[in-house]
């Protein structure tokens, strides 16, 4: 409440927010997800979480994966409401329907 508070005031080009949504319920996640879209006209969000609410209200989501050979890889989704507009090229389809599945698009 305190960032928000100051970023209130006082906005700044972009925030870091580390698993902050954590420990909230729903009702509360969903009042931390109304805040960061009412900031996000000042202030650019990068969100570290694993809570699918939160994921919910993202333009971007990156994640990292790893495929049947060992090595770990970064992929990008971008999204327009409840559908996908673009992804990384080097995403297998299968890396991309596993996240498409875990949030529910």
């Amino acid at each position: 409440a305190l960032i928000f508070a100051i970023l209130h005031v006082s906005p700044t080009p972009f925030c870091v927010l580390d698993e902050v949504d954590a420990a909230l319920d729903e009702a509360n996640v969903d009042r931390f997800r109304t805040t960061v879209e009412e900031l996000s006209q000042d202030t650019q969000f990068i969100i570290v979480t694993h809570n699918r609410r939160t994921l919910e209200g993202a333009n971007t989501i990156y994640g990292i994966t790893m495929g049947n050979d060992g090595v770990s890889r970064v992929i990008s989704l971008r999204l327009d409401g409840d559908r996908m507009v673009k992804h990384d090229e080097s995403a297998d389809s299968a890396d991309l329907q596993a996240i498409e599945e875990e949030i529910q698009l």
